[in-house]
């Protein structure tokens, strides 16, 4: 991160402006629960990579700050409606939007930061705008299609693990894509470039998500932030899961149908029996092969690109930084 305290410092001090704007807001119940999720914190990867994408071509982050406000404001909406349909008491360590207040609130909110992720983002370079837009909204899209492919897969019987990373790709990867295209567009880069460092982000993203999957289950609880387990707790199919359900035999597939549907077992147990499953069949090692193919993919896309070899090695040293999460 080193690298990026120029870029970080410019993005905080845009967030820290947003905010002020948000505490004086009303009504306070709609804007109050805003500024509660963006005051959070996190990494702000995804703002974060839309300014790097600007300054990767040599020009003036400034010129990317809205575009940055734009994916910031999204993905924290992506979050407070994310954690309602998971029912999920944690986000980063601290209560849920909806935990905090109520659902109601968290809805609207989260529909509130969405509308003013556009809004921020009709104040970039008018001729940018056209472009900007159409990808900003192709993305929003598809993480809403991401979604139901997700809640989908709770009710389907058979999911493929090839369904599974078209699903991530769309809830998860496209966002990383976007974040760096928005900045590439943003300093007038070409379409060639755009396209490579869109495909480095996606690829990113993908395998970030796997990763997270894998620390779902195995991370340090008070290093995640969120409740681990909590992927096996709500029968989320996973990478791992659905490895799990490939290579297991007959008694294997009994006992993981039993503890992912039964009424008598508490979380714990739970969660327990069905990761030493995991590590009885090798599935984590599975997830971390399929995590590394796709950042091989990602850093193959980042040499094709034709911009600053410095910056292009501090871009790639950030993304391995990012996917080495506490493995």
């Amino acid at each position: 991160m080193q690298a990026y305290s120029a870029l970080l410092k410019i993005l905080n001090q845009a967030i820290e402006q947003e905010q002020v704007l948000l505490k004086t807001a009303i009504p306070i119940e709609l804007y109050e629960p805003m500024n509660y999720i963006i005051g959070l914190g996190g990494k702000r990867v995804r703002p974060l990579l839309t300014l790097i994408g600007c300054d990767l071509f040599e020009a003036n982050p400034n010129d990317a700050i809205n575009a940055a406000l734009s994916v910031e404001l999204f993905h924290n909406f992506s979050l407070i409606h994310d954690d309602i349909l998971d029912n999920a008491p944690l986000r980063r360590g601290n209560t849920t939007v909806h935990e905090k207040w109520n659902h109601n609130i968290a809805l609207l909110s989260g529909d509130g930061m969405m509308v003013k992720g556009f809004e921020v983002l009709s104040k970039s370079n008018e001729k940018q705008i056209p472009e900007l837009l159409r990808l900003f909204s192709k993305t929003g899209l598809q993480v809403c299609e991401g979604q139901q492919m997700d809640m989908n897969f709770e009710i389907q019987e058979k999911v493929s693990v090839h369904d599974y990373i078209d699903m991530i790709t769309f809830k998860t990867a496209v966002l990383l894509g976007c974040s760096l295209q928005m900045g590439a567009i943003c300093a007038n880069a070409s379409l060639k470039n755009q396209q490579h460092l869109y495909e480095f982000g996606m690829h990113v993203g993908i395998a970030f998500q796997i990763l997270d999957d894998i620390l779902d289950v195995y991370a340090d609880d008070e290093k995640f932030g969120k409740q681990v387990g909590g992927d096996i707790i709500s029968n989320k199919k996973t990478f791992m899961l659905l490895d799990a359900f490939e290579l297991a035999d007959e008694n294997q597939t009994k006992e993981l149908n039993h503890l992912l549907y039964s009424n008598i077992i508490s979380n714990d147990d739970k969660v327990k029996q069905v990761t030493a499953l995991y590590d009885l069949l090798g599935v984590k090692e599975l997830a971390l092969k399929e995590a590394n193919k796709h950042t091989d993919i990602a850093l193959k896309h980042l040499d094709e690109l034709d911009a600053n070899q410095s910056k292009k090695n501090n871009l790639k040293e950030f993304a391995l930084h990012l996917l080495n999460r506490e493995m």
